[in-house]
């Protein structure tokens, strides 16, 4: 273990002591030496660590007093402390992951997929405050990066993720449970993305169409594709596991139809009742070695380190109703996206096409 990243140890240690009172206001610590040889490091690995926690006000040290416990903040200081725990905590782990050979961008990536599954995992339990924009629809590895600005603009308000597919997004916003909805929606008829389903699943309201980006959909395989799959074609193989989404996903809505064009029907597909609820599932699911394939968004399959096929480019909105739409976190949301910073985020995740983000489009009665 390196010094600094002992050292952001032990401060992290004696702030957490702090909040859950195993150490209290006036309290001593054992004398530098003392701790060196608790934690088997150098004096001044301990010197270092005390000398940021005195900076930090959590310490005093006087002479013929040792270093104590600094006396009790009043409770609109006590946050910062907390917080200030959790960033030197995020530190540490980035210490880790990056002594261990991995890179900030796949750290990040990681981050963002962890809470990506937390919160599917507590959306049908969370009790979420009242200041809250409600998201149902598809996944997008994008969502979170919004997910973030938005605690950051909108302090007040929480964006409430529930990833249940297109389909469900809409059908969630014919309800009244969800203020937008996420959706890249292919009609056949048409070939056109997501007016035609707002148009049949909300008729008779005036409905925005903002554009996260244009992504790149397509087969995900493990490096140097071992069982040689180049389309959907090889999805009928008898020697191939496909992992699907579940029903309601854009993504299955455009599988289903060009198996239909291809002649080839759903029971032939080995692993096409397996489903995951988001791209980022598919891609552990072939990580794992449970599919040896599955459709996915090419941003998922770089997070994972998968070889990507590309298929298609498709639109991913969020569909907006006009009474949601005129709300001041919404339109700051909305012209977040517009602005250059929002688009290279969203270029930087990879797969994706940010020419046309920020757009609107309107589909009125």
């Amino acid at each position: 273990m390196s010094k600094t990243f002992l050292y952001h140890q032990i401060a992290a240690n004696i702030r957490q002591d702090i909040l859950n009172q195993t150490l209290t206001p006036g309290d001593r610590l054992p004398s530098v030496r003392e701790m060196a040889e608790r934690w088997g490091c150098t004096v001044g690995t301990i010197q270092r660590a005390y000398e940021q926690l005195a900076q930090e006000g959590v310490l005093v040290s006087r002479a013929g007093q040792g270093t104590r416990v600094a006396a009790a903040e009043p409770v609109e200081q006590a946050e910062p402390l907390r917080r200030a725990n959790l960033i030197h905590r995020a530190e540490a782990f980035l210490l880790e992951v990056l002594t261990a050979g991995y890179t900030q961008a796949e750290a990040e990536q990681a981050v963002r997929v962890a809470l990506e599954r937390w919160r599917t995992l507590e959306q049908q339990t969370a009790n979420w405050p009242e200041q809250t924009l409600r998201f149902v629809g598809s996944h997008d590895p994008a969502v979170a990066l919004i997910t973030t600005h938005f605690a950051e603009v909108v302090p007040d308000f929480v964006l409430q993720l529930s990833f249940t597919g297109s389909l469900g997004g809409l059908m969630a916003l014919a309800d009244g449970r969800a203020d937008l909805a996420g959706i890249h929606l292919w009609d056949e008829e048409s070939d056109t993305y997501n007016t035609p389903f707002v148009r049949r699943l909300l008729p008779g309201q005036q409905v925005a169409l903002l554009t996260v980006a244009h992504r790149r959909l397509g087969l995900a395989v493990l490096p140097a594709n071992p069982r040689h799959i180049a389309g959907l074609a090889d999805l009928a193989r008898s020697d191939v596991r496909f992992a699907n989404r579940q029903r309601g996903a854009g993504t299955r809505v455009w599988l289903d139809a060009h198996l239909r064009r291809l002649n080839i029907a759903p029971e032939q597909l080995s692993g096409y009742s397996l489903e995951a609820q988001t791209h980022s599932e598919v891609a552990r699911l072939v990580v794992e070695n449970k599919a040896d394939t599955g459709l996915l968004v090419e941003s998922a399959a770089i997070t994972y380190g998968l070889q990507f096929i590309p298929l298609t480019t498709e639109r991913y909105d969020l569909a907006i109703p006009i009474e949601a739409w005129q709300r001041p976190p919404v339109q700051a949301l909305a012209n977040w996206l517009v602005t250059s910073p929002a688009r290279r985020k969203i270029a930087a995740l990879g797969g994706y096409i940010v020419d046309a983000t920020g757009a609107v489009e309107w589909v009125r009665p």
